[in-house]
């Protein structure tokens, strides 16, 4: 697939930014956090940095976790431009059908702005994950959720908020919010292929799902840089824009992190430094900054979004003022910038390529005490580790020194792009870094083999729960 180029290029120092900073910015990336997988730097309307640290590329969609939820609120303003509701209107008019048996007065004055706000007046998730696969119907359960505050006045992240707006746009228009945005917002930008996971009732889950790629959400950034205007058009409302991204509501009741105390918008964060965001976890970002006149996207797994942030505010930031002197740069460090940016690559798993035991082990089945199974066979340029364990089914192709990308179902039996690099860190022990180059996830498997026994370790970068996934010990098994 070739890549659907809708965004002028341009050098960092014709656009006022320093290329050394930029370099700067990508060494205390890799050096300081845990995976970044893309990034993009825009100036003036321009991609001045753009890279993707291969098994990612440029064609290859992303989940975006609650940067979703951005669109979702788009989604929202298109629907009140076109005269279908307020912000306002009461939710226990749109939903009268899904209401509890008993509506509280704070119920009652729930309205669709509290919605976007994250201000229902809940005390916790509406829709927590364990709720997701009971519950009969997701927009009744929400509603049936007691209402500790008054709406309006507590802030609380809330994807079931988020849900309910998505829901909402569904019923008014009869449509997905993918299929809605689609003639709205994704064509004029340019953006094609994008996918939204959905509930059960077959409503798009707003609050996450969202899979676009990495020029996607830089053109979504640039949309509202630019007041809701593209190719001389006014997609988006210049009015809904400003009120989406402006401060809405305090947010500083349970954060400490800076950039998640300086206020709330209608699913936009506030950000320092006069800039405003949509993120999602693990490190997905589209960060707007208005003064610099500057969108910067970033996809990712990484464990701490707060510390991703500041070497933004640290290198970047710094180095977009226009002045003439420290935009000056030689042809050399454009070219430096330029070959650095084109050659990143996630690091694969240091070790040897083969080991003595090698040959005994490689095609053994190992069974393990809680089920799991694996098998790892070696080749020379590649090998294959078999598995069946946790959310991880499938045959992994493993390279050794380089990323080998296929197909295996993990994560609740879907199927998932995955690369894989192996290499054994003892005599006796085979490490597998299983990477899925469409998430922010990736997984470490490791074996440890004693003769006829094993040991098996799987842990995940990140996750929203643990991050240690199975310990257990095995024998090997007769074909």
């Amino acid at each position: 697939m070739t890549r659907s180029i809708s965004l002028p290029r341009s050098t960092p120092e014709s656009q006022g930014v320093s290329s050394h900073a930029i370099l700067d910015f990508v060494t205390a990336v890799e050096q300081q956090l845990d995976s970044v997988h893309s990034f993009m730097l825009m100036r003036h309307g321009n991609v001045i940095a753009e890279g993707w640290w291969s098994p990612f590329a440029p064609q290859l969609p992303h989940t975006m976790f609650s940067l979703s939820k951005s669109f979702t609120s788009t989604a929202v303003g298109l629907a009140v431009s076109a005269g279908l509701l307020t912000v306002d209107d009461r939710i226990v008019d749109l939903f009268p059908d899904d209401l509890p048996a008993t509506v509280s007065d704070r119920l009652g004055r729930l309205r669709v702005k509290h919605l976007l706000t994250m201000s229902t007046g809940h005390a916790s998730e509406s829709m927590e994950m364990d709720d997701r696969g009971v519950a009969s119907s997701w927009v009744q359960h929400i509603l049936s959720r007691p209402l500790e505050f008054e709406p309006g006045t507590h802030f609380i992240y809330n994807s079931g908020a988020t849900y309910l707006l998505s829901a909402i746009v569904q019923k008014l228009t009869g449509q997905r919010v993918l299929d809605y945005l689609t003639p709205r917002l994704f064509e004029p930008l340019g953006i094609e292929g994008a996918t939204w996971e959905q509930s059960p009732q077959g409503i798009d889950v707003g609050g996450w799902g969202l899979a676009i790629r990495t020029e996607d959400i830089a053109n979504f950034g640039q949309l509202y840089l630019q007041g809701g205007q593209w190719g001389g058009q006014q997609v988006i409302p210049a009015a809904w824009v400003a009120e989406a991204t402006r401060w809405q509501v305090a947010n500083d009741v349970s954060q400490t992190n800076p950039d998640w105390i300086q206020g709330y918008g209608y699913q936009f964060w506030q950000s320092q430094h006069a800039a405003y965001r949509g993120d999602g976890a693990f490190g997905q970002f589209c960060v707007v900054l208005p003064e610099q006149d500057a969108v910067i996207v970033m996809t990712a797994g990484v464990a701490d979004m707060q510390a991703q942030l500041d070497l933004v505010w640290e290198y970047l930031l710094p180095a977009m003022n226009d002045d003439s002197t420290s935009a000056t740069a030689t042809d050399a460090a454009q070219t430096a910038l330029g070959v650095r940016l084109d050659g990143l690559a996630l690091a694969t798993q240091p070790g040897s390529e083969t080991s003595a035991l090698a040959p005994e082990i490689s095609g053994a089945r190992f069974e393990f005490d809680d089920g799991a199974t694996a098998t790892l066979t070696i080749a020379p340029g590649g090998s294959v580790l078999s598995l069946s364990a946790i959310d991880l089914y499938g045959d992994f192709a493993i390279g050794y020194g380089e990323w080998i990308t296929g197909e295996a179902d993990a994560f609740e039996g879907r199927e998932f792009k995955v690369a894989g690099s192996g290499a054994w860190t003892d005599p006796s022990t085979y490490v597998a870094r299983l990477q899925f180059y469409e998430t922010p996830f990736a997984t470490v498997v490791t074996l440890a083999f004693d003769r006829d026994a094993a040991t098996i370790d799987i842990r995940q970068n990140v996750a929203f729960g643990a991050t240690h996934l199975l310990h257990a010990v095995g024998r090997r098994v007769a074909e």
